[in-house]
């Protein structure tokens, strides 16, 4: 008996793989449907990259073995370890979509020197970063920034059309704001007497110098027309805390005037650093990368970010 049972299990087993379909990936991602697969292997790797001024600009690599790559931007005086930089990538990971989280030349633990503004250098450095993948032949699907890395991608955007999605996490408009919290009232004056202002915390210990060539770095960064400059087949989606209170919501709806492809979601009761809502705005992002992926895959005619790379749009800014 034990013998016929057994023979009844191949038969049935072997009946159920032969009527069984292969489940179709290659659709939208829909809850609880992976976009690659259910189950990816994630291995995390450290990745060092030269930027355009020979510094060396060091990341971590989520790798699942999907040719399309998603970077992400850290903000001011952060890193490439801090939250939602960390947390977004093991969240694209488990999609099955590989991610790089990378620290900008004078942050974290790439070498060269902090600088205040420094709005487009950061730009130079994603550009670094944006190349080096296209040159092991990926395709830069999306790059994500959060704070000043929003700033940061929406500059790239500005000047090269290679990246269809772009996703800018509590970037700031007015760049005129915020400067009189770190700085002080009088910081013009104090900048031309000295020449510099050095930030202290509340030790008194300095923290870091801003220098007046990177006051006037941030003062001349003209967000307004690198909004507008950025083509309309890119896709910007701007996500801002309701309770922001280093850089006020009111930023966002000024993002939303002036990007002609933009999608703006206000996130109730989340802070700068969404504490609170790492889930939602993770979500958030996710759902707009893999829309975007979709979207891309239905048109296949168009270029690879990595071939729109050697014939980019360059802005003045």
């Amino acid at each position: 008996l034990e013998v016929v049972f057994l023979k009844l299990v191949r038969l049935v087993s072997h009946r159920h793989r032969r009527n069984c379909k292969p489940m179709d990936r290659s659709g939208p991602t829909h809850e609880g449907q992976h976009y690659h697969h259910p189950n990816p292997v994630i291995q995390q790797q450290r990745v060092m990259i030269q930027n355009h001024h020979g510094e060396r600009l060091v990341g971590i690599l989520h790798e699942t073995g999907s040719k399309e790559l998603v970077i992400l931007c850290h903000g001011f005086r952060s890193s490439k370890d801090r939250i939602p930089m960390a947390n977004l990538a093991a969240v694209l990971g488990k999609e099955g979509i590989s991610a790089f989280r990378f620290d900008f030349a004078g942050n974290g633990e790439s070498e060269g020197s902090f600088q205040y503004g420094n709005y487009r250098r950061e730009a130079d450095d994603l550009r670094a970063v944006v190349l080096y993948f296209c040159g092991k032949k990926r395709v830069v699907a999306a790059i994500i920034g959060h704070s000043k890395g929003g700033n940061a991608v929406l500059l790239y955007a500005s000047r090269y059309n290679d990246v269809r999605t772009i996703v800018n996490i509590s970037g700031r408009f007015d760049l005129e704001r915020g400067i009189e919290g770190r700085l002080g009232k009088d910081f013009l004056q104090k900048i031309k007497l000295h020449g510099f202002i050095d930030v202290r915390n509340r030790k008194g210990k300095i923290e870091y110098r801003v220098t007046q060539e990177s006051l006037v770095d941030r003062l001349t960064t003209d967000t307004r027309d690198a909004c507008l400059s950025i083509h309309k087949s890119c896709r910007v989606l701007t996500v801002h805390g309701s309770v922001d209170k280093i850089v006020p919501v009111q930023d966002a709806l000024e993002f939303d005037k002036y990007i002609s492809n933009h999608k703006l979601h206000i996130i109730e009761g989340a802070d700068h650093e969404y504490i609170s809502h790492q889930d939602e705005l993770a979500s958030i992002v996710l759902h707009f990368i893999t829309a975007g992926l979709q979207q891309d895959k239905d048109m296949p005619t168009q270029l690879s970010s990595c071939t729109r790379a050697d014939k980019f749009i360059h802005s003045r800014f």
